[in-house]
């Protein structure tokens, strides 16, 4: 199951919760009963290796396009 964010309106501390992907989302903390939101995360995404960057779709041959 999926962890999410959740920050506490009151003070800002942020709580991961695991839950369903199909359940709604928490409006208060199911251990604490405060009131709470769920925040948006960035995903934990590198992208590593050929083929990410502009330089390595580039063709090999010098010569072939621009070179005039």
């Amino acid at each position: 199951m999926p962890t999410y964010l959740y920050k506490n309106i009151e003070t800002g501390e942020i709580y991961e919760l695991i839950q369903s992907m199909r359940d709604a989302p928490y409006t208060r903390h199911p251990e604490t009963d405060v009131a709470i939101k769920r925040i948006l995360a960035r995903p934990g995404i590198a992208f590593k290796g050929s083929g990410f960057y502009v330089n390595d779709s580039r063709p090999k041959d010098e010569g072939s396009k621009g070179s005039e």
